[in-house]
């Protein structure tokens, strides 16, 4: 009901609104994306929001990116594995320069990777200290010394180069990004403004918390693009409006349900089972995700060259619920917290869970945060249940990281505190298909899928089309028709 009041709502205003035309026609005036949230740092060595790092992506380049198939491939450099501990990187020739027109060498390369392992606040620094010396050879070449072998390093060399001189000036890079990419930093008030290096075109990134808000300045021309973060409603509604263009694509970051595996409740395997059991997937992704929406089953897809396409969804049945919570020896109704953020669409999904656990004899209590005071939570394992969305996930890696005994923040994101000595061993052996394997069976997290992408644009944008991680690439294409 909520939401075709919002559509009514959103027609009312059209109307109010009608004979009012979009200006910006031509290449010089700016391109504008409203986005959900801003950016919160333009900063690669401490930017881990999604915004933030999908913008990084466009003012600064790498020297590793991922091909289709997310395996590594050169960017900005080539390399050579000279041993389990050396890697030779080679800077491809040529190179677009700083943004500030200084070249950039090897030297700033070293810079960079210094930079992030010497910053005291830097939630990477756990991610490279592994690196025990950057050699630079001369302006193209420069070697990484490692303390343990690791065959997954060059996937690592995905940090925005930055400038060495402005790194010892220590330049405020949050505020004032200088890289090399193909979006250049012009100023930040109440809009995130960037200028195209190969035209000159303007794009603009602004915050417009309100889902319903967003889709009014589309339609009212006062923006060009959205993408992602709105009800499955206004995108259906969206699809019917002659003066928007919407685009879908299968994509690839994965939400799931967190549980605190430390809980005296939520230890019991099949306390876990139960909730899986308790959760009717298809439904809910009718009812709130848009289209090629996929039921998930690892946190890598199966298309990924370490997926696992063998993993059975867990099937909604409440029944299978019940008796498994009796067999766990709780009472019933088993009462437990899920936490999540102040999200509409958060807190939609939040209410649908609460509804389809019910039957199951869960009682699900609904807590949601600021932003800020939920991510904090999350990470000191004070939760019991919690929703999130791994997002960009590129290398297998990510299960160590995840669900490794050691891995228990702040060395990695083992946030749940989950410990299990036989996956530690598939782990270490890099046995990605038992590894997954396991965790579907010992459910540290629920899945629930691979978030289908969208972009809405007006007719008048081409050249952009949403990725399966989400990111907004295609911003170093996107153009306007000429009248």
């Amino acid at each position: 009901m909520r939401f075709l009041n919002v559509l009514l709502l959103i027609c009312f205003l059209q109307l109010s609104a009608c004979g009012v035309e979009s200006k910006h026609e031509n290449a010089q005036q700016p391109i504008r994306f409203a986005l959900s949230q801003a950016p919160l740092s333009l900063d690669p060595r401490v930017a881990t929001d999604a915004a933030s790092e999908r913008v990084l992506r466009l003012i600064y380049q790498p020297l590793v990116d991922f091909d289709q198939h997310y395996k590594p491939n050169p960017k900005l450099a080539t390399w050579q594995m000279l041993s389990a501990t050396e890697y030779l990187i080679t800077l491809k020739s040529p190179r677009a320069p700083f943004h500030n027109q200084l070249p950039l060498n090897a030297a700033d390369v070293k810079a960079t990777y210094d930079a992030i392992t010497q910053l005291a606040n830097s939630p990477l620094s756990a991610e490279y200290a592994n690196i025990q010396n950057i050699v630079v050879h001369d302006e193209d070449h420069l070697t990484f010394y490692l303390k343990q072998p690791d065959p997954y390093f060059a996937a690592k060399l995905i940090i925005g180069i930055m400038p060495k001189p402005l790194l010892e000036q220590q330049h405020d890079f949050a505020r004032f990004p200088v890289g090399n990419g193909p979006l250049a930093f012009v100023e930040k008030s109440n809009k995130l403004m960037l200028r195209r290096t190969a035209d000159g075109q303007l794009i603009t990134l602004s915050e417009v918390k309100d889902p319903t808000v967003r889709v009014l300045k589309l339609l009212r021309g006062e923006t060009d693009l959205l993408q992602g973060e709105l009800p499955a409603e206004l995108v259906k509604y969206l699809q019917s409006k002659p003066d928007v263009t919407v685009k879908t694509s299968v994509g690839a970051n994965y939400s799931y349900l967190g549980l605190n595996t430390q809980d005296p409740v939520l230890r019991n395997i099949k306390v876990r089972q139960a909730i899986a059991h308790a959760i009717d997937r298809p439904a809910l992704i009718e009812k709130v995700m848009v289209n090629h929406t996929r039921i998930a089953g690892a946190i890598l897809p199966p298309e990924h060259y370490a997926g696992n396409a063998d993993l059975a969804a867990y099937d909604y049945n409440p029944t299978l619920a019940q008796q498994l919570l009796r067999e766990s020896g709780v009472s019933l109704p088993l009462k437990l917290v899920y936490k999540t953020s102040t999200d509409a669409q958060r807190v939609r999904i939040a209410t649908i869970l609460q509804a389809q656990m019910r039957p199951a004899g869960i009682e699900l209590e609904i807590r949601s945060l600021d932003w800020g005071t939920f991510f904090e939570d999350v990470q000191h394992g004070n939760f019991q249940l919690f929703g999130l969305t791994w997002v960009g996930i590129k290398t297998p890696e990510i299960y160590s990281k995840v669900f490794g005994s050691d891995s228990v923040p702040p060395n990695g994101f083992n946030r749940g505190r989950f410990s299990d000595q036989q996956l530690d061993s598939l782990l270490e052996k890099e046995d990605w298909q038992g590894a997954t394997q396991r965790i579907h069976e010992q459910l540290p997290y629920i899945p629930l899928w691979y978030e289908g992408q969208f972009a809405v644009l007006n007719k008048k944008i081409s050249n952009y089309a949403p990725k399966p991680d989400g990111n907004w690439d295609d911003l170093a294409t996107i153009s306007t028709y000429a009248d």
